[in-house]
C-alpha cells in the first residue's frame, strides 16, 4: 500500500465475555456453538470477546458443550453444583435445580467468575430446550468480587444518554420474549382454587365485599336485559378524582387495560420495570412486542432509579405500590419518567390501601403521556366481577377504546363501580387502609422473631414479600398445615427463595405466625427462630 497514511495501532480489546452454557445429555457441538453464536450476534457481541465456556462440573465431559468451546478457542471451565447454587440468577428454573442442583446454570456459570449480566438465560430447543446460555462480562479480566450477602448478582441499571442503548444498560433486558423462562401467568389463586386453605395468598381483603355493595349488584340484576350504559359510572369515577369525563375509560378490571394498551399503541421499545404484576408483561409479548426489562435488586430495597430506564423508552410500566414488592415509590421520582414522546403507565391498583394515597399520580394532568390503572378488585373484593378503569389524556382513552369489544364492562360491574365512588365508600375504604397499616405492622414484627426471614420491611401495600432459604418446601409445609402463600419464583427479577403474604387481622396473622413457626422447625438443623 503506497499514499496511506497510518495512524497509531489500536490495542486490541481483551477478551472479557464469560458464556455460561447447560445442555442436555446428548446436545451436539451444532446446537451449542449455534445457541452461543446466536445470542452473541443478537447482542451485539463478538465471539471474539469469548474468554471461556462455563458450566456446572455435572457437565465437564458434554461432547457438544466442548466441542462448542473447541471451536471458540476457548477452555471449558466448570464449578461444582453448590456453588452455583448460591449465586442470584434472574431466570430460575424449578426443573434445573431439581435435574442438577442450581437454579440455572448457564446464568450462574456465567456471572460466578464475572462482574455484569449481559444477556439473561437463551435456549435453543423449544421448550424442552436442549441447550441455554447466558453472557457475562468479566470487566476486569479477573473473577469479580461477590455482591450483598456474598451472592453475585448483576450490576446496576445503567444508561448514558451521550452512547447507544445496549444490552449492558439493563439489568438484565429481555431480547427474546419467547425465552424469557418465567410463568407469567401464574396469579395467587392457582395456590388456592379447590382446597380449604386460609388464603395469604391471594390479595383480596377478606371478607368482601361488603352487604351494602353486595345489595347494589344484586339490584343491577333487573336490567340485565339491556345493554350496559356505563356513562353514570364513567361519570362517578371522574368526580372522584377530580378529572373530567373524557379522561376516563372503565375497564373489564385493569388487567383488560394492559391488554388495550399492549394491541393499541405501536411502541418500539417497552420497558417493564420488574419485579410487579406480570400481566403487563404478558401482555404485550402476546401483541408481539420485544420487551426490555428493568430489574429493581433487593440490596436496594427494590427501590427505582428513574435513570436505569433507558432513554430510548417509548412505553414504560411501573407498579405503585408495586405487586409483589409492596414498595410504594415517591410520585415525584416517577413523573421523573415522564417525556414528550413516551407513554408512562402506573399500575396503582394498591393505592387505595395507602391511607391518604399519598404518592398517587391520578387525578394529575400536567404529567405528559401518563396512564394511571385503578382497580376495584382488591379493597371490595371484585375479583369475579372484573371492573377497574384508566385515567388518562383524552386522546389515550379513545385510542385505547377503540380496542375495546362493544359493551365491554358489564351491568353488575358498572353498578358497583358507581357505589364504590361514592362518599360513604371513599371513608370505608379510608378506614380498612388505617387497618391493613396496623396489621401489616403486626405481621412484620411476628415475622421478625424468624431468624432465616427477611422481610421487605419498606411494606406499604396489602402484603408482604419475604426471603427465606428452603421457601418452595416452607411453602408446602404451610399448605398442610392450612396456609397458602403466593410463591415468588413466578416474578422476573425474585427466585425460590421468596414467598408473598397477604396482610390478614391479628387473629389470622397469629395463626400464621405459628404455623410458620412449626414449618420452620421441621426443616433440618440450621434454621431457627431468634
Amino acid at each position: 500500500m503506497t499514499g496511506a497514511s497510518v495512524g497509531p495501532v489500536p490495542k486490541p480489546r481483551a477478551r472479557s465475555l464469560v458464556v455460561g452454557v447447560g445442555a442436555r445429555s446428548g446436545a451436539s457441538a451444532d446446537d451449542v456453538l449455534g445457541l452461543i453464536e446466536e445470542t452473541l450476534r443478537e447482542a451485539g457481541l463478538r465471539t471474539a470477546d469469548v474468554v471461556e465456556v462455563a458450566t456446572v462440573d455435572a457437565k465437564a465431559g458434554e461432547p457438544g458443550i466442548v466441542a462448542a468451546a473447541a471451536r471458540l478457542g476457548v477452555p471449558v471451565v466448570t464449578h461444582p453444583a453448590a456453588e452455583l447454587a448460591r449465586v442470584r440468577v434472574p431466570r430460575p428454573s424449578g426443573a434445573a435445580a431439581a435435574a442438577v442442583g442450581t437454579p440455572s446454570v448457564a446464568e450462574a456459570a456465567a456471572l460466578i467468575d464475572a462482574d455484569e449480566l449481559l444477556v439473561p438465560k437463551s435456549r435453543a430447543g423449544g421448550g424442552r430446550a436442549v441447550a441455554t446460555c447466558a453472557v457475562a462480562r468479566r470487566s476486569s479480566g479477573t473473577p469479580g468480587v461477590p455482591g450483598v450477602s456474598g451472592e453475585k448478582t448483576s450490576t446496576p441499571p445503567v444508561t448514558d444518554g451521550s452512547r447507544p442503548f445496549t444490552m449492558a444498560a439493563m439489568n438484565p433486558p429481555t431480547w427474546n420474549n419467547e425465552s424469557a423462562g418465567d410463568d407469567l401467568r401464574h396469579h395467587g389463586d392457582a395456590e388456592v382454587r379447590g382446597e380449604d386453605l386460609t388464603d395469604l395468598a391471594v390479595n383480596v381483603r377478606a371478607h368482601t365485599p361488603p352487604d351494602w355493595l353486595r345489595q347494589r349488584i344484586a339490584a343491577s340484576l333487573v336490567s340485565l336485559a339491556a345493554y350496559p350504559d356505563g356513562s353514570s359510572a364513567r361519570a362517578a369515577v371522574a368526580e372522584r378524582h377530580g378529572l373530567p369525563v373524557e379522561r376516563v375509560l372503565l375497564t373489564a378490571g385493569a388487567a383488560e387495560a394492559f391488554v388495550l394498551i399492549a394491541r393499541s399503541l405501536p411502541a418500539r421499545c417497552p420497558v417493564v420495570v420488574h419485579p410487579q404484576f406480570t400481566e403487563p408483561e404478558a401482555a404485550l409479548r402476546a401483541a408481539g412486542h420485544r420487551v426490555r426489562r428493568v430489574l429493581l435488586r433487593p440490596e436496594e430495597g427494590f427501590r427505582l432509579d428513574p435513570a436505569a430506564v433507558p432513554e430510548e423508552a417509548d412505553l414504560v410500566v411501573v407498579g405503585n405500590p408495586t405487586n409483589p414488592t409492596s414498595v410504594l415509590h415517591p410520585a415525584a421520582l416517577l413523573e421523573r419518567l415522564a417525556r414528550p414522546g413516551r407513554t408512562l403507565v402506573v399500575d396503582e391498583a394498591f393505592m387505595d390501601v395507602v391511607p391518604g394515597e399519598r404518592e398517587a399520580l391520578a387525578g394529575r394532568t400536567d404529567v405528559p403521556g401518563l396512564v394511571v390503572l385503578r382497580s376495584l378488585t382488591k379493597t371490595w373484593g371484585l375479583a369475579g366481577l372484573r371492573i377497574g378503569y384508566a385515567l388518562a389524556e383524552p386522546d389515550m382513552v379513545a385510542l385505547l377504546a377503540e380496542a375495546q369489544p362493544l359493551w365491554p364492562v358489564s351491568s353488575p360491574a358498572l353498578a358497583a363501580a358507581e357505589a364504590c365512588m361514592e362518599p360513604r365508600a371513599l371513608v370505608e375504604a379510608a378506614r380498612a387502609a388505617d387497618r391493613i397499616t396496623v396489621d401489616r405492622a403486626h405481621l412484620l414484627a411476628g415475622l421478625a422473631e424468624f431468624s432465616e426471614v427477611q422481610a421487605v420491611e419498606a411494606a406499604e401495600g396489602p402484603f408482604v414479600l419475604v426471603r427465606l432459604e428452603r421457601a418452595a418446601e416452607v411453602r408446602e409445609r404451610l399448605r398442610l398445615l392450612g396456609f397458602a402463600a403466593r410463591r415468588g419464583d413466578t416474578f422476573p427479577g425474585l427466585g425460590p427463595q421468596w414467598l408473598r403474604l397477604a396482610v390478614r387481622d391479628r387473629a389470622t396473622t397469629n395463626r400464621f405466625l405459628q404455623a410458620l413457626d412449626q414449618a420452620v422447625q421441621a426443616l433440618p438443623a440450621g434454621t431457627g427462630r431468634r
